[in-house]
């Protein structure tokens, strides 16, 4: 992806987009986005936090330009799947119900020049 100058876009820039896309397509498929970017007081993080539902969902969202190496899911190691499991976690809290059906998902995008992105649902990653 790149500027109408040329320059490409940040990986910052490339990850912003990707997530406003991840909402977009989330409100498309009739879930509601309560949260993005939450950040927990112990160091967790959630990239989006949403409802379908009964359901509460913890999304990771991996975007990628097309053409490099391996998928987006691919960057979901374990020490940002313990992260998330931290911001999920003090999420719960927040609400003072650990009872309610939740899960933890990755929306991979991948970006090619020009085109509409492609995006895919990962669900359960833990």
């Amino acid at each position: 992806m790149t500027h109408r100058n040329g320059e490409r876009w940040s990986p910052q820039e490339v990850g912003n987009y990707g997530e406003r896309i991840a909402c977009a397509w989330l409100r498309a498929q009739r879930t509601k986005v309560l949260y993005r970017n939450y950040r927990a007081a112990q160091g967790g993080e959630v990239d989006i936090v949403a409802r379908q539902g009964d359901l509460l969902l913890f999304i990771e969202v991996k975007t990628r330009r097309a053409g490099g190496v391996g998928r987006p899911l691919d960057a979901v190691n374990s020490a940002k799947l313990e992260l998330i499991e931290r911001g999920a976690n003090s999420w719960l809290k927040l609400l003072k119900n650990r009872r309610m059906p939740w899960r933890f998902d990755v929306i991979e995008i991948i970006l090619t020049e020009g085109e509409k992105p492609h995006v895919n649902r990962v669900e359960n990653v833990l």
